[in-house]
C-alpha cells in the first residue's frame, strides 16, 4: 500500500481500549471535554477525524508518546447527545493515517497525518494467502460459534487482501497490542501472513478450550456416578443390616480425623491415605498396609499434652519419699522444675543417669514423672543393634512397624512425657545399621523438633519431650551421643543409706509383695546392718532386696506350717534363714603383710578393693602377670618396674636385684577382667615392699597413676572407690593430690570416718603405706 501523497491536519481523537480499522463503520461513546470538542470541530469542518488508540486506558490526558504513530482517518456520518452527557458518534474508517505531529489546540487536540490508501493490486500469491486465511476463519468458527456465518459471508464477498485481512481481525478475540500490529502491517502480504498465524492460533487454543472443557465433564459425570453408586452400596447395606461394612468404616475414620487434633499436613496425609484405603479392595494386601497406617496416625498424640505441676515443695517430696539419699539428682531435677517455671518455655533437657546397677536409676525417672504430672513411658535399648529399631521400617516391607520412639509416644498418649531410654550403652551395631547414630537425631534439641521416622514419613515433635538415659558404662557410649546428654552420676550408697532404703522402702515393699503385714515380721536395727555388710557387697540394692525377699518367704512359711504369729529377725537368727555370712566385713586383709597392697578400682557395677600380691624367686628378672589384666594395666606393672629399678639404691634395695630374681605380679579373682592404670602406686608399693621386706599396712588403701618419675597423676571415680574402701572398712586412703577437689562428691558420713591423704608422688606413698622393720 502507498502514501496518498496527501498530509492533513485534522482533529485527533484518542480511544481506550479500542481500535477502528478502515472500511469498519462503529458507534463510539465519547466523554472526555477535549474528545467531544475534537468532535464537533470536525463536523464544522469536513467531518474527517483521526482516531489512535491509547497506550494505556488510564491515562486522561494522553501526550504524542502515549498514543500508537498508526491510526485511521475515518469520517463522523452521525452525532446525538445523550441525556447523560455522552456524545455517541457514528464513525466509518477511510483508510490508514501516520501521526506526523500532535498538537494541543488547548479544547481539543489535533493531529497532521499522512494518509495511505488507494488501489490493492493482488497476485496469485496473494490470492493463495486469501483462500488459506479463509479457510482458516471458516475452521475458527465452527469452533468458535461465537462469530455468525453472516459474517463469514460478508468476509468472503471482499476481494481486496488488505481489506479481507482487517475485517477478519476485527472479529477475532486477540489482543489489542496484536490488531494495533495489523494495523501497522502495511505491506499486503505480510498482513495475510500475520493474520494467518493469529487465526490458526486461535483456532487451536479453542480446540484445546473444547477438550479440556469435555475432560472436566467426563471427570464430573464420572464424580457423579460413584456418589450415586455408594450411595446406592449404602442403602443396599443398611436394608441387609450391614452396619461394620467398609463405607461406614470409612465414614468412621473420616470422623476421627476431622476430630483429632493433627497439623494439617497430617490431616491431609491422613485423607488423602484415606481416599485409598476406600478404593482399594477390602481383599487386597495392601487394604490392611493402609489401614495400619491411617491407625497409627490417629493413635499419636500430635497436640494433646498434660500440665506440669511445677510445685517445687511436692516435688521434693515425693522424690525424698521414694528415694534416699541421692542428692544430686534431686537437686538437678529441681534445678529444671524452678527453671521450667520461671521461663515456661524451657525444652526438654537430655539427662542421662550413670552409674551400677540396682542404684534407682529406673525408679527415680518414674518419681520425676509422677511429681510433674507427666506420663511415663520406657523403652529398653540392650542389645538393640538395627537401625530401624529406633527409625522404624519403610512401609513396603511386609509386617512394617514404626520405631520404638514413635511406639513410646503413642503409648504415652501426651507430647511431653517422661521417656526412659534405658540401657544406652548396651547399644551396638552390625550390618543392619548403627542405632546410636539415629539416636543422635532423637536426643538433640535442636534437631528432635522435627524428627522423621521411616514409617510414618511425616516429621514428629519431640521437643516437649523430657528424656532420661539410663547408662552402667559411659566409655561404650559414642562421643557424639554422650556430648548430647547431661550426665548425672550415681556412685552408689553408704551403709547408712542402704540401711534406710532397706527399712523404709525395700523391707515394707517386700513384706506387702509376700502377704505379710508389718506385725508379723521385723527386723532389728542391728540387724539391718549386719545383712548390709555380710550378705551383700555391692553398690545398689537390689541384692539387698533379694535378700530381704528371701527373708520373707522363709518366715512365710514358718507362719504357715509352724503357725507362728510374729517373727523378729536378730542378728543371731538372721543366719538360720540366709546362713552362715557370705561376705567379710572389715579389714581387707586381717594383718599387716609383706608384698601385697590394697588397690581401689572402679568398674561397671561401682567401686571395689583390689589385692595386688608380689613375690619373689630365684631367676634372672623375668616379671610374670597373672589375674587377667588387660593391656594398659600390664603397662602399668612395667611402668611400675621401671621406676623401682630406676631408684632401687633409694628404697634400700639391691640395685640388681633382677638378676637374682623372678618378679610374679598377681591381681586374685583372676577370672575377672582388669584393666586400667590407676592401680599403679599400688603396684609400686607392693613391689618395694616384696623387695625391702616392709609390710604394708593393712588398714590402707590407695588408687593412682604413676609415671617413670614417680609422680601420682589423677584419676576417675573417686567417688566409687571411697564407698569401696569405706565398705571394706579401710581407715585410710591415698588419692592424687590433683584429685583433692573430687572429695566433695563423697558423702559426709565416708569423710568423716575416713582419712583421705593426697599425695603427688610415689615417696609420699611408699611413706605413709610402709611399716618399718620386716615381717
Amino acid at each position: 500500500m502507498a502514501a496518498t501523497n496527501e498530509t492533513l491536519t485534522v482533529p485527533l481523537l484518542p480511544l481506550r481500549g479500542l481500535l477502528v480499522f478502515p472500511t469498519m463503520v462503529l458507534h463510539l461513546d465519547v466523554g472526555r471535554v477535549k474528545s467531544v470538542e475534537a468532535l464537533e470541530q470536525a463536523m464544522v469542518e469536513d467531518h474527517l477525524i483521526f482516531l489512535t488508540t491509547q497506550k494505556e486506558i488510564s491515562i486522561d490526558e494522553p501526550e504524542a508518546t502515549d498514543v500508537y504513530e498508526m491510526g485511521t482517518v475515518t469520517r463522523v456520518k452521525q452525532m446525538l447527545k445523550l441525556p447523560n452527557g455522552t456524545i455517541r458518534v457514528l464513525v466509518e474508517g477511510l483508510y490508514r493515517g501516520k501521526l506526523l505531529q500532535f498538537h494541543d489546540k488547548g479544547n481539543f487536540f489535533a493531529a497532521t497525518v499522512e494518509g495511505y490508501a488507494g488501489e490493492e493490486l493482488k497476485d496469485t500469491e496473494d490470492e493463495a494467502l486469501m483462500r488459506t486465511m479463509l479457510e482458516y476463519f471458516e475452521q475458527y468458527i465452527n469452533v468458535s460459534k461465537k462469530v455468525s456465518q453472516e459474517t463469514f459471508a460478508t468476509v468472503s464477498d471482499v476481494e481486496e487482501p488488505g481489506r479481507m485481512a482487517d475485517l477478519i481481525t476485527s472479529h477475532l478475540p486477540i489482543k489489542l497490542k496484536d490488531k494495533q500490529l495489523i494495523l501497522d502491517t502495511l505491506p499486503i502480504k505480510k498482513r495475510l501472513q500475520q493474520v494467518i498465524e493469529f487465526v490458526h492460533n486461535e483456532k487451536e487454543v479453542l480446540r484445546l478450550e473444547k477438550k479440556i472443557g469435555q475432560r472436566v465433564k467426563r471427570s464430573m459425570e464420572r464424580t457423579q456416578k460413584e456418589y450415586y453408586l455408594r450411595e446406592q452400596m449404602k442403602a443396599i447395606q443398611k436394608e441387609l443390616g450391614d452396619k461394620d461394612g467398609k463405607t461406614g468404616e470409612v465414614s468412621d475414620l473420616k470422623k476421627k480425623i476431622t476430630e483429632a487434633s493433627m497439623p494439617e499436613p497430617i490431616r491431609k496425609t491422613a485423607e488423602k491415605e484415606l481416599d485409598r484405603y476406600e478404593k482399594v479392595p477390602s481383599t487386597s494386601a495392601e487394604s490392611g498396609v493402609i489401614r495400619n497406617y491411617i491407625d497409627w496416625l490417629l493413635s499419636l498424640p500430635w497436640s494433646h499434652a498434660t500440665e506440669d505441676r511445677l510445685d517445687l515443695q511436692h516435688a521434693e517430696r515425693i522424690l525424698d519419699e521414694d528415694h534416699y539419699g541421692l542428692e544430686d539428682v534431686k537437686e538437678r531435677v529441681l534445678e529444671y522444675l524452678a527453671v521450667q517455671k520461671l521461663t515456661k518455655s524451657l525444652k526438654g533437657p537430655i539427662l542421662c543417669l550413670a552409674g551400677p546397677p540396682g542404684v534407682g536409676k529406673t525408679s527415680i525417672a518414674r518419681s520425676l514423672a509422677t511429681s510433674l504430672n507427666r506420663n511415663f513411658v520406657r523403652i529398653s535399648l540392650g542389645g538393640v543393634r538395627d537401625e530401624s529399631e529406633i527409625r522404624g521400617h519403610r512401609r513396603t516391607y511386609v509386617g512394617a512397624m514404626p520405631g520404638r520412639i514413635i511406639q513410646g509416644m503413642k503409648k504415652a498418649g501426651s507430647i511431653n512425657p517422661v521417656f526412659l531410654l534405658d540401657e544406652i550403652d548396651k547399644m551396638s551395631n552390625d550390618f543392619r545399621g548403627d542405632p546410636s547414630a539415629a539416636m543422635l537425631e532423637v536426643l538433640d534439641p535442636e534437631q528432635n523438633h522435627n524428627f522423621s521416622d521411616h514409617y510414618i514419613e511425616e516429621t514428629y515433635d519431640l521437643s516437649n519431650v523430657l528424656f532420661i538415659a539410663t547408662a552402667n558404662n559411659l566409655a561404650t557410649i559414642p562421643e557424639p551421643l554422650r556430648d548430647r546428654m547431661e550426665i548425672i552420676s550415681i556412685a552408689g550408697y553408704t551403709e547408712h543409706e542402704k540401711v534406710q532404703i532397706a527399712k523404709n522402702h525395700l523391707l515394707p515393699k517386700q513384706i506387702e509383695e509376700h502377704g505379710l503385714s508389718k506385725s508379723q515380721l521385723q527386723l532389728r536395727d542391728e540387724t539391718f546392718l549386719k545383712l548390709v555388710r555380710h550378705y551383700t557387697r555391692e553398690a545398689g540394692v537390689r541384692g539387698l532386696e533379694r535378700q530381704l525377699g528371701s527373708i520373707c518367704r522363709k518366715a512365710a512359711k514358718q507362719i504357715v506350717s509352724e503357725e507362728k504369729k510374729r517373727i523378729v529377725v536378730t542378728t543371731k537368727s538372721i543366719e538360720d534363714l540366709l546362713g552362715k555370712p557370705m561376705f567379710r566385713h572389715g579389714e581387707a586383709e586381717k594383718e599387716d603383710q609383706v608384698g601385697v597392697a590394697t588397690g581401689l578400682a572402679y568398674t561397671t557395677v561401682g567401686g571395689d578393693t583390689l589385692q595386688i600380691e608380689v613375690s619373689l624367686s630365684p631367676g634372672n628378672g623375668k616379671l610374670l602377670l597373672t589375674g587377667k589384666l588387660g593391656d594398659v594395666m600390664k603397662e602399668s606393672a612395667q611402668t611400675a618396674l621401671s621406676f623401682v629399678r630406676s631408684h632401687a639404691e633409694k628404697f634400700d634395695i639391691d640395685p640388681k636385684f633382677h638378676e637374682k630374681h623372678d618378679l610374679h605380679i598377681h591381681v586374685p579373682e583372676g577370672a575377672v577382667p582388669k584393666d586400667g592404670p590407676s592401680a599403679g602406686i599400688t603396684i609400686v608399693t607392693a613391689l618395694v615392699s616384696a623387695l625391702t621386706g616392709k609390710p604394708v599396712r593393712h588398714d590402707l588403701g590407695m588408687t593412682g597413676e604413676v609415671t617413670l618419675r614417680g609422680r601420682v597423676l589423677p584419676i576417675g571415680g573417686v567417688k566409687e572407690k571411697s564407698l569401696s574402701a569405706h565398705r571394706a572398712g579401710l581407715k585410710t586412703v591415698l588419692l592424687p593430690k590433683d584429685n583433692e577437689k573430687d572429695l566433695e562428691d563423697v558423702p559426709e558420713v565416708v569423710r568423716n570416718d575416713m582419712n583421705f591423704q593426697f599425695v603427688a608422688h610415689v615417696e609420699e606413698v611408699l611413706k605413709t603405706a610402709l611399716r618399718e622393720g620386716t615381717s
